[in-house]
């Protein structure tokens, strides 16, 4: 039962929250430690004694029925609150850049002093408001959406609140068309191929086949795209796979009727250093491909001796070029002749219109449009899978991938690329292959870099 003292002028009232003190081996003892108030709300004091019992039975009410909120908790500043949230959640590099990026310029500094349990609906809309208006939709989204993991684990995981600031509900007032998507324009084939002979004259044959291996399995750029390894390419991939399980398995489902090469890996940086890491929401696959693509990576695989299927233009693991800069704007923007070295020179580039402000991202996406076309005649499943997506729901359940739907995926999209040659476009000579002395001892077929669990 809660009771209430008496000192002058004040009222407070004390119940138990239903915490033990803890003893000197951090283990709670058998001593209550007791929760006070001196009023219902902060500056707020109680009017009379009954008011001040009355308000300790309702917390010890919420106590018995898990609701109880301590006071200590929901006076957590925020700023307290938010660094203590990020430095107990596990998470990749890239979010922890990402999540640590947003606290510090945006969440941090708006709601800095405010304790975590006074937060109210309407200020959150406020600043929801605030940040919509001055961020991009992708961004402002991502704040939103950390600070919604931040107020739900506040109120489940916590204990620190009885519910989010954040509520969603039905649209009530002017309607606001949402942005779900950035805008795209119809990109052919052709404006591909374009992209692929700029990246030729840019970047030689690894330029050309990097162009089409995204448009033609879909594989993210840039991670996936820079942690594809020798091991894991069409060309030697299942016979290489380190392991054995998974190595016999596709060599029975796809013999030597199919090729493919396993999306095993991402490369990133951490802290500086050069790193291996499951791929995004760790959708490590198979992915078949075409013949056409297969030569291109057996051709480029035989002209360096890298572990890593695409390099720079020196050679090196692509990690540390300055992409967007040198290698993808004078693919997609174009670029004037350049002289000079023999080294350096090429034609002059035309801009590829179409990508006009597009990332290299965009390929990605093409390749679920090529799937998508009439005629495509693909399995939803197979179409969901090979971008590295599960389907949810029931049809998640009961839906597999079969051999036919993979064989179908390479038949057409062979098909797709014997149409595009069939106009007599110009494709580039192939590399000069390694001399013999060069391959003495064999190349490596993984690079050796620290993967991350």
């Amino acid at each position: 039962m809660p009771w209430v003292e008496v000192r002058g002028n004040s009222i407070r009232v004390k119940w138990w929250g239903g915490e033990f003190k803890a003893g000197a081996d951090g283990k709670p003892t058998r001593t209550k430690v007791y929760e006070s108030a001196s009023g219902p709300e902060p500056g707020v004091p109680f009017e009379s004694e009954d008011e001040a019992f009355d308000y300790g039975l309702d917390r010890e009410h919420d106590r018995r029925h898990g609701n109880h909120i301590a006071r200590a908790s929901a006076g957590t500043p925020m700023e307290s609150y938010c660094w203590d949230w990020y430095a107990s959640n596990r998470l990749r590099p890239h979010s922890q850049k990402a999540y640590r990026s947003m606290l510090k310029s945006v969440i941090v500094p708006y709601w800095t002093g405010r304790p975590i349990g006074e937060i109210t609906p309407i200020e959150y809309d406020l600043w929801k408001r605030q940040v919509r208006a001055k961020y991009s939709d992708n961004y402002a989204g991502q704040i939103l959406g950390l600070f919604k993991m931040l107020m739900d684990d506040a109120v489940i995981k916590y204990k620190a609140r009885r519910e989010s600031p954040v509520v969603e509900q039905r649209r009530r007032g002017r309607y606001e068309k949402k942005t779900t998507r950035r805008a795209k324009r119809n990109l052919p084939i052709e404006a591909v191929y374009r992209l692929a002979v700029n990246a030729y004259h840019v970047w030689g044959y690894t330029g050309w086949t990097y162009i089409w291996t995204i448009a033609f399995t879909g594989m993210r750029p840039p991670g996936e795209m820079y942690g594809l390894q020798r091991g894991y390419a069409s060309p030697n991939w299942p016979a290489t796979d380190p392991d054995g399980e998974q190595r016999e398995e596709a060599a029975a489902r796809y013999g030597s009727s199919l090729h493919a090469l396993r999306v095993q890996y991402q490369l990133y940086a951490v802290d500086k250093a050069p790193t291996l890491a499951g791929p995004k929401y760790e959708s490590h696959r198979t992915l078949v491909v075409p013949p056409f693509l297969h030569e291109m990576h057996a051709v480029l695989l035989a002209s360096h001796a890298s572990p890593f299927v695409f390099t720079s233009m020196v050679g090196k693991p692509l990690l540390n070029a300055e992409f967007s800069k040198s290698y993808w704007r004078p693919i997609r923007d174009g670029a004037p002749e350049r002289t000079g070295r023999r080294d350096r020179v090429r034609p002059a580039l035309p801009a590829v219109e179409e990508m006009a402000g597009q990332d290299i991202y965009r390929l990605r996406h093409w390749h679920r449009e090529l799937l998508d076309e009439p005629g495509a005649d693909i399995a939803r499943v197979a179409k969901e899978a090979r971008m590295g997506h599960e389907l949810p729901g029931v049809e998640g359940i009961y839906s597999m991938v079969t051999l036919a739907m993979e064989e179908r995926i390479v038949e057409y999209l062979q098909g797709v690329w014997e149409k595009l040659l069939a106009r007599g476009l110009w494709l580039p000579p192939s590399p000069i292959s390694l001399p013999p002395e060069r391959l003495q001892g064999g190349v490596p077929l993984f690079s050796g870099y620290p993967i991350l669990d």
